[in-house]
């Protein structure tokens, strides 16, 4: 059995079919016309690949390149080359055809017109002239005469036509005229200098993260003092501004200002005393500071060199970025200033940018400039002066605001101004001093671009040259040397030799100086022997670096005090220290701690560490001197791997002298290779940071060991396998980081960017038989030999532990299958193809490099082959490039497209192909990892992809044939293959050339079957069996279909297994991907520039012939609940609802009743009904919607003639089939929302599909566009941007779930979208429709067809449609009328009468068009139906008329009035009628409908007082008791407006008095025993339904025409009526009316034989009683409430009284607040008086000018005989008549009083009718009223406890809550005096009064009854309590037991003579 369903899975998909040789084709078959359509398309040019150089964007003027002269080292040169070579980008001249003029459709809303929607319309609330008087009284029709009014404008020529030939080319006319053609279009970013230092502090990583910026805010006057150390001032120093980076944002960066000034005599202390103490403003002090200013000068003429530590001030620079976006938030109004930048923040460096999550800040980029006043400016403390020192006080300041050490404050401010960088300024330089673009107009102050230094790794490859050094003294220990030497400073040299003239420029300078220094000096700390330092020097170090270069340092003494006798200079020397630049040739960075030499520097110092040389050191050699050394360097790898990597790469190109050094190490040549393979090796062993940054040079270096074999020691080796393995083991490191960067598939983004903008073919050899060059000429066959050979003795070698052992599934079989089949065929192949070569002698065969990377992912085994394939996107792509490059160098010299690549290759692919697909298959069943196995078949499919442009075509369709075949295969057993599948052909069928691989089949000299066949006549007769056949079979997924469309036959036969629901469930689940792999290809095709041309677009059409077919055959599964008619057009609310929510009453009742087959228009009619077509499994309702979108878009596309000759020949149940999916797309479609009316949410549902088409034109709608982003839509920086071809995600609708807050402007765009989506795809149905009603007269079943057409334009209409739409609609239908009246009004009463409906609904628009169409239309249907069934016509308008205003609440009679006159007004200029009686006919129907308008003048007074508009709409239905068509009419209205209210009950039996009306009707036509026996056989269900018994015999006269003739009066209308009323009754819970319906309707269904419907029916009746079981007690039922009016203000309301039915739990202040509400607004709060108790009204003390309402709640009262028959909790809540309500009172007239003297009277109410009945509120007909006297109220409440007790102790499932509540009450310690004082007052005493006697006796047993059931309440308890309750039940057994013990006396006291007469009569017996 197993294997049987596995067949018919593989069957139902199949194999996949022979493709076509298409390059034969191309070149043998092709017609001049197919050459002329294909050069239309764009077919495939000669020059489609492009391959070409960018340039890359540097963001400096000129790309910064090392100025020194002399020969680079290798490394450096290729570094070099590779930072400023232009990037190498494939791309095809085709790709993205259709997107390219996106971008004038991104403002598509500003060129579509505004359609205009009833629903958009607001109505003018101003009264009309004519309708109301000067008094403003609202006059009845009675008054009104229509002639009074203006008619409408008339349309003009509605009778100008000759013949209706004429009139349906008018109306295409019309219909074609403005259209939009491109469906999918709609469908879906003190006085002294001083000197600052700027940097950035990251307080969690305790590290400083950005270099120092430096600036001055001296005067021109201190300048000036310090001239005669400043020998001249750059511009580039002059910066004020700087450019700080946060790559990482973090609350706790801080922003750190450190400033310094001239050295002078004295501590820091000493130094800031002044400015802390000194008052300019004091007359006293001015002798002091003007010393001091003097003094400042003398030490800046004398000391201008060096500096001092001073001041420091901070600011947590995220803190204030915040507030300043929190700030623009709340004040996004207030204008920014425009002061200076002083620091811009935040900014990456574009080097650096990379697409970092950022949890913090995520908003930095959008506040103003804002200004940060820095006020507390901390003196700096000598002995605290290092980085460790200054985080500590930055921790402190977090934690309290202020440094926990005192620290003094010196007086001031600064001000800064913060403000992010959102375009690069002007006048801005690079770290390296290189101007910025875009560059200053004019001599501006510059900026400065501070570099960052990353608080984490940022892991992004070196794209510029950028080779920086920073050195940091940190302190110097001189404490132990016994000298004077105390103020200290350093001066720091970078030397290239031992000479003082070799000191080089090349340290950058500070503020206000020189741009480069030969020499920096440290700043001095006064008096400290050890200081530390927190200097910063930064320096350009040279290219080429030799074991020369050296840092020299030079320590000094400085004099501060000029002393006597002294001139010259004031430094006195210390000793020196040197830090060579090279360690074993490599840079030398990280801490050190130097000795200091106090002699002269020895010779030859430089080449030697400090610890060689014999000198005198100070200290005896001690590290007394520690600094640091960092680089940042794009050219010093600083990793011992990548080191000694590109060493060796460097020695095989030649120019090395053997034995190699690598650091200490030596290397002799024959070594060479093993060394440089071992390094390969290790290379992933490298630190992930410098192999990143390093990563292009290293990829290059590899790819070319792979290409190009070496000679070394004259021996050839290749490196082509351990390379590649290199590559694969660097690929998979990269992907398995969890630093580094994926895109959605899981793609490493650095690998993808190296792919497109870097990789080229590694350069040819040059001179290869020079004596330097040590590259081999070995051909493919070696290599392919020596891969072969690695693979066996790899397969051999049992100690290779990557190797796996020997696997027995059939999937590993199948691979290793395929590879070994291909060894031998190498082996085989190359010996025959060189029999005569041998390895070394093979010179001039130079490999391809695509053929080798092919070779080594075919040989690859183990761990490697497993990853590699695992990554096989990298390594295709990298095919694909050097394929692309391949095939551009041999296009120059025309080689066709078979000859490009060789058959060995094309075997190659194959394979890998194969293996890639058997690895899918083995990935899922073994490792059961579905995201992995995804991404690889992805990755497949954009390969293959790819292949299409670059290889031959019919090669590349037998790769998918195999991908298919082997998928299908395994798909039964793995179902994610099937998604797979489908994912894999969306990608291929979204290639550019995709139509050109397709459409030339589709002329007649093509192909055996052609798709755009012409009819010759339209009325010629029947074609031959033949034609027939040929015309159908273009609809149908045939075998030729397939194999000459190989892609969309593919995809078409995936869709239609995944629409096939009656499978096994395999495909189907599959559905949304294959609908959207569809939807995304038409919308390619709709919106590519190629195709515009009409001719063009109808071929495109043809080729998805058959999707027409596979969507018509799924008709029965879509899901269309997304539009809900409910309403008609004006309908409001969620259109959303569930279909269970959806109440049964709407517009499309009617048709379901009669038995409609088109179920879709009764979607959401009947559950029932719904159920019966969908018993299977449905698409979901987006998918339903996409489909249904490509339907519309073939349709609308396809040739016009066709179409037409298929409806003709198509199959009527076919037909219908079609019909009916026009009707699911007129509800799929439908305009639901207007910005003006609905919220944002509910906009955000309605506009579904419209965010859906955009969000599709912004991506590229599927593989297509995500292409084109690939190609042309990245940054062509080195940024990290997500290749947007391989998110899938993007491929499928995204969800709606995106913003919340739109603008008005927004709103408008999206609304004007969303109505020409409407719009356009309800005018296609429409231009189907008429072209099926054309083809009318060709077909056989004319009269089904034109019902079926009227049936979805009724739909049509019925929905909220444009204007645009309707008028053409109108026109349709009058062309329908003029055509097929008689037709339509014999054999389509039905559709007549929705017809003559819905027209009237349109007279009554606010729209005037609307209004004008619906005019002229309803006027023909009178004029041309005047000579047939005109009476009917007119009780069929009447009748609409009536239900129209009685649904309607916000209908417009002034609109309709003069619509009536309008249609008079045709009537009277009708000239051919003017002979007729048609004009008076006319006239006295529109009279009618005026009177009956005046019925709705009288309701809209009361549209606010629900009872009062439902007493006013029954009147209505009592005066039609003479005119059932009207009465049923009118009990319909009043259904729907309880049901609108949620009076489901009501509006129940509102419909089972219309079909017992009915079933009198039916009674007197036929008599059945299956029937109802007139309105008798109802009672059950309620006794008021024997009032529709009224009608008598002569009343309904079947006979006469137009009178019953509605579909309701007939056996379906009786049972749709009664199912209505069933599910209604069901909603409002009383299910066990719901039986008694279905009594009626099951004896008609079993007459029927209908045993579908007999199983529903008896489905909902099992349902109905489980609910009465399950619910049980717990149902709620109606409240009720008496209401009394008075007051003469109430008119005919005055001194009434009604019982009003409320819903469950309605409390009496909720009913009295609402109707006070209403009456206050109608009377005002001063008139409307409340009465609050329940005492009789006395009418002499009511003020007259007062309204007075009493409201008092009534409970259903019952006599006792009646309590045998009403046992249930319903039965005693239906058929309710008598209600009753107590008062309280006393003789003395208190209404409360003492036990003996409270009194109670009852006041029982009879009603008109039972209760539920047609209205919610019925009158009270009957008032009876009796006292009790105060010992009957006590048994009455006593007797009320002893029930309560008796049921809460005997439920099934006791409630202790409940329980212990009444226990509480009733024996509880403080309410003991309730029943006890009770006993007390009545019991204590025997009455004198003997009447007394026996309500004495009667309370007494009441107690005994009552005693007892306390004590039953206390034992059930204890069973019931929990142990924490033990105390509480033992309290409630004490109080049980002293109550009974009061009591005692009480109950055993018995009255002697209520027992003598019993007594003495047994005595006297015996």
């Amino acid at each position: 059995m197993e294997n049987k369903n596995q067949l018919s899975g593989w069957s139902r998909f199949g194999p996949a079919v022979e493709p076509l040789d298409l390059e034969e084709f191309l070149m043998l078959q092709l017609r001049s016309e197919d050459l002329a359509l294909m050069q239309e398309l764009g077919d495939f040019p000669d020059d489609d690949l492009k391959v070409e150089q960018v340039e890359k964007e540097c963001r400096t003027v000129r790309h910064f390149v090392p100025e020194e002269g002399g020969e680079l080292d290798p490394h450096v040169r290729d570094c070099l080359r590779s930072y400023t070579q232009p990037w190498l980008v494939v791309s095809r001249r085709c790709q993205g055809d259709g997107w390219s003029t996106y971008s004038e459709r991104v403002g598509l809303h500003k060129v579509l017109q505004k359609q205009v929607f009833e629903s958009d319309v607001q109505p003018e609330n101003k009264d009309k002239p004519g309708l109301t008087d000067d008094s403003g009284r609202t006059l009845t029709s009675s008054d009104f005469n229509l002639r009074c009014l203006a008619p409408d404008q008339r349309l003009d020529g509605l009778m100008a036509f000759s013949s209706p030939d004429e009139l349906d080319r008018l109306n295409q006319q019309e219909r074609n005229r403005n259209r939009h053609p491109e469906l999918f279009a709609l469908y879906p970013p003190p006085d002294e200098p001083i000197f600052a230092t700027m940097a950035l502090y990251d307080l969690k990583e305790k590290k400083k993260i950005s270099e120092n910026f430096y600036c001055d805010l001296n005067s021109e006057q201190f300048k000036h003092f310090l001239k005669p150390h400043t020998p001249h001032v750059d511009v580039s120093t002059l910066a004020k501004s700087a450019i700080f980076s946060i790559t990482y944002p973090s609350p706790d960066i801080y922003l750190v200002i450190k400033i310094e000034k001239v050295l002078q005599q004295g501590e820091i202390g000493d130094c800031a005393d002044p400015y802390m103490t000194l008052r300019e403003c004091e007359s006293k002090n001015k002798d002091k500071i003007e010393k001091l200013r003097n003094q400042a000068e003398a030490f800046c003429q004398r000391l201008g060199r060096y500096r001092m530590p001073f001041a420091w001030a901070t600011v947590n620079i995220m803190e204030v970025i915040t507030s300043a976006v929190d700030r623009d938030v709340t004040d996004s109004d207030s204008k920014s200033s425009s002061m200076d930048r002083k620091l811009q923040l935040p900014r990456r460096n574009s080097e650096r940018y990379t697409n970092i999550e950022e949890p913090f800040c995520c908003h930095v980029g959008g506040f103003r400039t804002t200004p940060i006043p820095i006020n507390t400016i901390f003196k700096q403390e000598g002995d605290r002066l290092s980085d460790e020192d200054l985080l500590k006080f930055l921790s402190d300041i977090k934690k309290t605001s202020t440094p926990q050490r005192r620290i003094k404050t010196i007086p001031g401010v600064m001000k800064l101004d913060v403000s992010p960088v959102n375009d690069m300024p002007q006048g801005c330089l690079s770290p390296e001093l290189i101007p910025l673009k875009p560059l200053a107009e004019k001599n501006i102050r510059p900026l400065k671009e501070v570099l960052e230094f990353p608080s984490n790794e940022v892991y992004v490859p070196h794209n510029i040259y950028r080779n920086l050094l920073y050195v940091y003294p940190l302190r110097l220990n001189f404490v132990s040397r016994l000298t004077s030497s105390k103020n200290i400073t350093i001066k720091i040299q970078f030397m290239s030799g031992e000479d003082p003239s070799c000191a080089l420029p090349v340290f950058f300078g500070k503020s206000s100086g020189p741009e480069f220094l030969q020499e920096v000096y440290t700043p001095v700390t006064y008096h400290n022997k050890s200081p530390d330092f927190y200097e910063e020097v930064k320096l350009s170090l040279p290219a080429r670096l030799t074991e020369r270069h050296h840092l020299l340092f030079t320590f000094y003494h400085i004099s501060c005090q000029q002393k006597q006798n002294q001139s010259g200079s004031c430094e006195t020397l210390i000793g020196y220290s040197w830090l060579p630049m090279l360690n074993s040739d490599r840079l030398q960075t990280g801490p050190f701690c130097l000795p200091i030499i106090l002699e002269r520097l020895p010779i030859n110092y430089s080449l030697h560490p400090p610890e060689v040389p014999p000198v005198k050191w100070m200290e005896g050699h001690k590290g007394l001197f520690s600094l640091e050394v960092q680089a940042v360097s794009s050219v010093h790898t600083q990793d011992n791997h990548l080191e000694r990597f590109f060493t060796l790469c460097h020695a095989l190109e030649g120019g090395v002298v053997f034995p190699l050094r690598v650091k200490e190490e030596k290397i002799p040549e024959n070594k060479l290779e093993h060394e440089l393979k071992l390094s390969i090796i290790s290379l992933s062993s490298s630190s992930l940071e410098p192999l990143v940054l390093f990563l292009h040079r290293v990829l290059d270096k590899l790819f070319t060991l792979i290409m190009q074999p070496m000679v070394i020691a004259g021996q050839t080796a290749t490196f082509a396998q351990i390379a590649f393995e290199s590559v694969v083991s660097i690929v998979n490191s990269l992907h398995n980081s969890p630093e580094l960067i994926k895109d959605q598939q899981g793609r490493n983004s650095l690998l993808a960017t190296y792919l497109y903008w870097v990789f080229c073919l590694p350069d040819p050899p040059q001179n290869t038989q020079s004596a330097g060059s040590r590259y081999s000429t070995m051909g493919r066959a070696t290599a392919a030999n020596v891969g072969s050979m690695l693979l066996q003795s790899r397969i051999r070698s049992s100690s290779n532990p990557d190797i796996p052992g020997p696997h027995n599934s059939a999937e590993d079989a199948e691979v290793n299958n395929i590879l070994s089949s291909k060894h031998v065929l190498y082996s085989v192949r190359h010996s025959l193809f060189f029999p005569e070569l041998s390895p070394v002698s093979v010179f001039l065969l130079l490999q391809q490099f695509h053929e080798e990377l092919a070779l080594q992912m075919v040989v690859s085994t183990g761990v490697c082959k497993e990853n590699a394939y695992k990554y096989a996107w990298f390594f295709f792509e990298l095919l694909v490039k050097s394929m692309a490059q391949h095939v551009c160098q041999m296009e120059k010299h025309s080689v066709p497209r078979r000859s490009r690549f060789s058959d060995r290759f094309k075997d190659d692919i194959t394979t890998i192909v194969s293996v890639v697909t058997a690895e899918i298959c083995t990935i899922l069943v073994k490792q059961h990892k579905v995201e992995q196995a995804e991404k690889v078949n992805i990755s497949l499919a954009f390969f293959l992809y790819d292949l299409m442009s670059l290889m031959d075509r019919g090669f590349v369709f037998q790769l998918v044939k195999n991908y298919c075949n082997q998928m299908s295969a395994k798909s039964v057993s793995m179902p994610n293959l099937i998604s797979m599948r489908l994912e894999f052909l969306r990608i291929l069928c979204s290639h550019e050339h995709y139509l050109n691989l397709s459409i030339f089949f589709c002329s007649p000299a093509s192909a055996p079957v052609s798709p755009s066949p012409s009819i010759s006549s339209q009325s010629s007769g029947s074609c031959s069996y033949q034609e027939q056949q040929r015309i159908l079979a273009l609809f149908d997924l045939s075998h030729e279909f397939k194999q000459q469309h190989y892609l969309t036959g593919l995809l078409l036969t995936e869709l239609s297994a995944a629409l096939d629901m009656e499978s096994d469930g395999l495909y189907h689940k599959d559905d949304r991907k294959a609908i959207n792999a569809i939807n995304s290809l038409l919308c390619c095709h709709d919106l590519d520039h190629r195709c515009e041309k009409p001719d063009i677009r109808a071929k495109v059409a043809a080729l998805y012939l058959p999707l027409v077919g596979i969507i018509i055959d799924a008709t029965n599964y879509l899901d269309f609940t997304v539009s809900d008619t409910r309403g008609g057009k004006n309908k409001t609310g969620d259109q959303d609802d569930d279909l269970e929510n959806i109440p049964p009453i709407n517009q499309s009742i009617a048709m379901a009743i009669a038995g409609n087959p088109f179920n879709t228009l009764g979607r959401n009619v009947l559950v029932s009904m719904a159920s019966l077509v969908r018993f299977s499994s449905t698409l979901a309702a987006d998918s339903s919607r996409h489909l249904l979108v490509c339907f519309l878009w073939v349709m609308k596309n396809a040739d016009r003639s066709l179409v037409q000759r298929w409806a003709v020949e198509m199959p009527p149940s076919q037909l219908n089939k079609l019909l009916e999916l026009l009707t699911i797309c007129v509800s799929c479609f439908e305009y639901r929302q207007s910005s003006d009316k609905v919220s944002t949410q509910a906009l955000q549902k309605s506009q579904q599909a419209k965010l859906q088409l955009e969000e599709a034109l912004l991506r590229g709608s599927g593989a297509r566009g995500e292409m084109m982003k690939r190609v042309g839509g990245m940054d062509r920086g080195m940024g990290q941007r997500e290749n947007l071809r391989w998110r899938k995600d993007l491929t499928q609708w995204r969800q709606t779930n995106d913003k919340h807050d739109k603008t008005k402007a927004e709103l408008d765009q999206e609304a004007i979208i969303s109505g020409n989506l409407a719009t356009e795809a309800n005018l296609i149905v429409l231009d189907i429709l008429e072209t099926i009603i054309q083809a009318v007269p060709l077909a056989d079943c004319k009269d089904s067809v034109v019902g079926g057409v009227l049936k979805v334009l009724l739909h049509s209409i019925t929905c909220n449609q444009s204007t645009t739409y309707l008028s053409h609609t109108f026109s349709t239908l009058r062309a329908l009328v003029v055509k097929f009246g008689d037709l339509l009004f014999e054999e389509e009463a039905e559709q007549c009468a929705d017809l003559c409906q819905k027209v009237l609904q349109y007279c009554s628009s606010p729209v005037d068009e609307n209004r004008s169409q619906a005019c002229a239309t309803l006027y023909l249907i009178m004029r041309y139906s005047y000579s047939n069934n005109f009476s009917r016509i007119k009780m069929q308008v009447t009748m609409s008329l009536a239900s129209l205003v009685g649904k309607s609440s916000d209908f417009q009679e002034e609109y309709l009035r003069r619509s009536l006159r309008t249609i008079l007004a045709y009537a009277e200029e009708d000239a051919e009628m003017q002979n007729t009686q048609l004009p008076s006919q006319v006239d006295e129907l529109l009279r009618n409908l005026n009177c009956i308008l005046s019925d709705t003048v009288k309701m809209r007074e009361f549209q606010e007082d629900p009872e009062m508009l439902m007493d006013l709409m029954y009147r209505i239905a009592k005066g039609y008791q003479t005119s059932p068509d009207l009465r049923l009419t009118w009990l319909q209205n009043m259904a729907e407006k309880h049901n609108n209210r949620k009076c489901y009950t009501e509006a129940a039996m509102c419909l089972v008095h219309a079909a017992a009306l009915v079933a009198e009707y039916l009674s007197m036509l036929e008599d059945h025993k299956y029937l109802p026996v007139g309105s008798v056989t109802f009672q059950n269900i309620s006794p008021n339904v024997l009032e529709e018994s009224a009608v008598s015999d002569d009343i309904l006269s079947p006979d006469e025409d137009g009178v019953c003739s509605g579909r309701c009066f007939t056996e379906n209308g009786l049972v749709g009526l009664l199912e209505q009323a069933a599910e209604l009754f069901s909603t409002g819970g009383l299910y066990e009316a719901v039986n008694e319906v279905y009594k009626i309707i099951i004896p008609i269904l079993e007459a029927r034989r209908d045993f579908r419907k007999l199983a529903l029916t008896h489905d909902k009746l099992h349902r109905a009683f489980e609910n009465i079981i399950n619910k049980g007690i717990k149902r709620m039922f109606g409240t009720y409430f008496r209401v009394g009016f008075y007051g003469s203000k109430f008119g005919d309301l005055d001194e009434r009284e009604f019982i009003y039915k409320e819903p469950g739990i309605t409390h009496l202040p909720e009913i009295s607040h609402r109707l006070e509400n209403f009456y206050v607004q109608c009377f005002g709060e001063e008139t409307l008086v409340m009465i609050k108790d329940s005492t009789p009204v006395d009418r002499k003390q009511l003020k007259p000018n007062k309204a007075y309402i009493q409201i008092t709640y009534v409970e259903p009262y019952f006599d006792d005989y009646e309590m045998k028959d009403r046992l249930t909790n319903f039965e005693k809540n239906f058929n309710l008549r008598r209600f009753m309500y107590t008062t309280p009172f006393t003789k003395s007239g208190r209404p409360r009083g003492e036990l003996n003297e409270q009194y109670k009277r009852k006041t029982i109410l009879t009603t008109m009718h039972a209760f539920p009945y047609v209205k919610t509120r019925i009158n009270v007909i009957q008032k009876e009223e009796f006292d009790l006297t105060p010992i009957e109220v006590a048994i009455e409440d006593m007797q009320k406890k002893t029930r309560e007790l008796a049921v809460a102790t005997h439920r099934e499932q006791p409630d202790a809550k409940m329980l212990q509540m009444l226990l509480q009450g009733s024996v509880g310690a403080t309410v003991n005096q309730g029943p006890l004082e009770v006993a007390q007052v009545f019991l204590n005493e025997i009455p004198a009064d003997p009447k007394l006697f026996r309500h004495h006796n009667k309370l007494r047993l009441c107690f005994k009854e009552f005693i007892m059931r306390c004590g039953e309440a206390v034992e059930k308890n204890k069973h019931l309590i929990t142990a924490d309750q033990k105390e509480y039940q033992q309290e409630l057994k004490k109080n049980y037991n002293r109550l009974r013990e009061n009591l005692r006396p009480m109950l055993e006291r018995k009255i002697p003579e209520l027992y003598k007469p019993i007594i003495s009569f047994l005595s006297e017996m015996f």
